[in-house]
C-alpha cells in the first residue's frame, strides 16, 4: 500500500540535501531585512494630555450648555482637522507636503478622557525627540489660542458684571450709613434736613437695605469664586509632555524577528519543490503486463 505521510525523518533528509537553497534563501531575505532597516527613519513618540478651559458662570447653567470653553467632541474634530494642523505645522515653519507635516498628520491620535477633567490624551510621532516634543507643544498652543478667542466674550462680561455688583455695593453701604446717621437722635436728614422721627419708618428702611447689601455681598462672593482659578482656566498641558528614551519605531526585534521567518519559509518551499522535482523525473516506469514476459498460470514466466 502506498503510504503519503511525510515524516520528520523524511523532512530532515530533504533539508540536509537542499540546504544550499535553505541558506540562500535565508541570506537574501536578511540582506533584505538589512536594507530595509536602513531605509527606515527612527521616529520617537511624545504624549501629551490636555485640559480644555472653562469659564465659571454664576448659578446653576441651562440644561444641555457645556461649562467648558469648547465641548469634548468638537475639540476632538478641532485637533483633527486638516487646516488645523497644517495650520500648527505652518507656524513651525514646515510646508504641509513636508515629511515631518506628513507624519505628524498620519501619526497623531487622540484618546477622549471625559471623566478626568475632561481630559484628551495626546500622542504623535517625529523624527528626533526634540521635533516630537516641540509638535505637541506647538498643537497645544494652537488650540489655546483658539480658545482664548472663544473664552474673550464670557470674561468680558463676567467681569463687567461684576464691576456693576460691586458699584452696587458700594452705593448700598454708603446708602446704609446714611440711613443710620438719620435715624439718629439729633442729627438731621441730608435728603429733607429733617431728623426721621419715626422709629418703625427707620427700622424698616434699615433692614431693607441691609438685605439688598447682603445679597449683593454673596453674588460678588460667588461671582468672584467663579472667576478664581477653581472655576476658570485657560486650556493647557496637564503636566509635562511625555518621550521616552527608545524610540518608537522601527521596531528592530520584530523586523528582524519576520525577516528570518520569512526567509526560513522561503527556503523551505523552495526545498520542497526541488525535491518533488527529483521525484517526478526519476519515477520508474509502470508494470505492464503486455511485455515480453507474462506470468503463467502455475506462477512461472515464459516468453510470450
Amino acid at each position: 500500500m502506498e503510504q503519503d505521510e511525510v515524516y520528520l525523518v523524511d523532512l530532515w533528509r530533504i533539508f540536509s540535501r537542499e540546504w544550499r537553497w535553505v541558506a540562500a534563501a535565508l541570506v537574501v531575505a536578511l540582506a533584505c531585512t538589512y536594507a530595509f532597516t536602513h531605509r527606515l527613519k527612527n521616529q520617537w513618540e511624545a504624549t501629551a494630555w490636555i485640559q480644555i478651559g472653562q469659564v465659571g458662570q454664576v448659578g446653576p447653567l441651562p440644561q444641555g450648555q457645556d461649562p467648558k470653553i469648547e465641548p469634548l467632541q468638537r475639540v476632538l474634530e478641532r485637533l483633527q482637522m486638516a487646516p488645523f494642523q497644517n495650520g500648527v505645522m505652518s507656524n513651525l515653519g514646515f510646508s504641509p507636503d513636508s515629511p515631518e507635516a506628513q507624519l505628524y498628520r498620519k501619526s497623531i491620535k487622540l484618546d477622549p478622557l471625559p471623566y478626568a477633567g475632561p481630559l484628551v490624551r495626546m500622542s504623535l510621532r517625529a523624527y528626533s525627540p526634540q521635533q516630537a516634543r516641540q509638535f505637541a507643544e506647538a498643537t497645544v498652543k494652537q488650540l489655546q489660542a483658539i480658545h482664548q478667542q472663544l473664552e474673550a466674550t464670557p470674561l468680558t462680561l463676567a467681569h463687567a458684571r461684576l464691576d456693576e455688583i460691586q458699584t452696587a455695593l458700594r452705593d448700598a453701604l454708603a446708602e446704609r450709613d446714611r440711613l443710620q446717621q438719620a435715624i439718629t437722635p439729633g442729627n438731621r436728614d441730608d435728603a429733607g434736613g429733617k431728623s426721621i422721627q419715626n422709629p418703625l419708618l427707620a427700622s424698616v428702611l434699615l433692614s431693607s437695605k441691609n438685605t439688598e447689601i447682603r445679597g449683593l455681598q454673596s453674588a460678588r462672593s460667588d461671582l468672584a469664586d467663579r472667576l478664581s482659578s477653581t472655576y476658570t482656566y485657560e486650556t493647557s498641558l496637564l503636566g509635562a509632555i511625555y518621550v521616552p528614551d527608545r524610540r518608537a519605531s522601527p521596531n528592530l526585534v520584530l523586523i528582524w524577528g519576520v525577516g528570518i521567518f520569512l526567509g526560513a519559509s522561503l527556503g523551505a518551499l523552495i526545498a520542497m519543490a526541488r525535491n518533488a522535482l527529483r521525484r517526478r523525473g526519476h519515477t520508474p516506469p509502470a508494470f505492464n503486463q503486455s511485455g515480453p514476459y507474462r506470468h503463467s498460470r502455475s506462477g512461472s514466466e515464459e516468453i510470450a
